[in-house]
């Protein structure tokens, strides 16, 4: 099972699919795929982690924070991620994660593009024969 995939879409806008066995591994996976628009995580190390806690009023609603979370500290940091370890209580639509990854570096992290924010536009998250995949579209 693939992790995640791009999809042609517009111009100003990124599209893809992330995939999990789980709802964590999806929302996980849809972090690594952001961060993969803006850079080379392969080069990211797990040097930094930080505690990130969202809530949301349904699944698109959490991905949507979760990920504008993520950008907050590219923006106000300059700190890239690549490691995700998600916890997700659907009950309360809360995600608790650790994330890890080390402040960008232009001389070691080639940077690709730069993401303005998550959308709502076109989010969907659902579960098909076991597999867990969430369409996200990304503001660059």
């Amino acid at each position: 099972m693939k992790k995640f995939e791009f999809l042609e879409f517009a111009t100003a806008d990124v599209c893809f699919k992330a995939y999990g066995k789980t709802l964590e591994d999806v929302f996980a996976n849809a972090a690594l795929a952001m961060f993969d628009v803006m850079l080379e995580t392969d080069n990211v190390k797990p040097i930094i982690v930080k505690n990130i806690d969202v809530k949301g009023e349904d699944l698109e609603s959490l991905m949507f924070e979760w990920l504008n979370e993520l950008l907050f500290y590219v923006d106000s940091g300059s700190l890239g991620f690549s490691r995700f370890d998600v916890h997700i209580d659907e009950n309360q639509m809360k995600l608790s994660a650790k994330v890890s990854g080390e402040p960008i570096d232009q001389a070691r992290h080639r940077t690709k593009t730069d993401i303005k924010a998550c959308t709502y536009h076109g989010m969907e998250i659902k579960q098909i024969n076991g597999i867990w995949a969430a369409q996200v579209i990304l503001d660059v």
